[in-house]
């Protein structure tokens, strides 16, 4: 589900002054994904971590910063500048509700500004924190059991096919298993786009993907997120 449920007697009796915003795209995702996967999956972690600790879910942003797939049909995005604008937005409104606290789950490795967007804030006196990092990934990858590391898999792999299968396995097409494709040197990645190493879409090893492996990835989000409640 991406969008919350809750009521605002809901919001109001369970109190909480952190809200969780996930943070997604639409872009790419080879052929066996679909085109809202980061936002599935960022929708999938902040529910799991604003149900273990209580925290104020809300709906997801769905399209960002995806110009490295503008090769590709179906993406869409919107400039950087403009998410960093409505984070400070939203933060804002969630300040008059006494919500002073933001946690952003970005699913979408081409959101460079949201690093820009929590130092910002931070620096400014309104606590915000960006969850997961990239080692955060590596680690929940390890404690997860998967065989492909971050770089390796970059898109549309082992991890994110293992995310579906797991949470809503109906938008996986069986090609998945035959959808591999690896470019470990993409050191041109920023200027030329993901086309220029992978004309599936693809940039990691989804046939190594389970439905297990990707409950394990979330319950291992949902653990390494508990040092974080110190820092909003």
């Amino acid at each position: 589900m991406l969008i919350t449920t809750a009521s605002s007697h809901d919001v109001r009796d369970q109190g909480s002054d952190i809200a969780v915003l996930p943070i997604g795209s639409f872009e790419q995702h080879g052929d066996h994904l679909p085109l809202a996967t980061d936002t599935l999956i960022a929708c999938s972690i902040a529910r799991r971590i604003a149900n273990v600790y209580s925290l104020f879910l809300l709906p997801p942003i769905t399209i960002s910063c995806s110009h490295e797939h503008a090769d590709f049909a179906g993406p869409v995005s919107i400039s950087a500048t403009t998410v960093h604008r409505v984070i400070g937005d939203i933060q804002e409104s969630l300040n008059r509700s006494s919500v002073a606290k933001l946690v952003l789950i970005n699913a979408h490795g081409g959101n460079y500004v949201l690093s820009n967007v929590v130092q910002e804030s931070n620096a400014h006196g309104q606590r915000m924190v960006l969850y997961p990092s990239s080692t955060e990934w590596e680690q929940a990858r390890r404690t997860a059991g998967l065989t492909t590391n971050v770089h390796e898999d970059m898109h549309a792999g082992e991890a994110e096919t293992s995310i579906l299968l797991a949470e809503q396995p109906d938008l996986v097409a069986p090609s998945y298993g035959e959808a591999d494709w690896t470019a470990d040197d993409r050191r041109h990645l920023l200027s030329e786009g993901v086309m220029a190493y992978s004309k599936s879409g693809v940039i990691g090893r989804p046939s190594l993907a389970t439905a297990d492996k990707g409950k394990r990835l979330l319950d291992a989000f949902a653990a390494q997120f508990k040092p974080y409640l110190g820092l909003v």
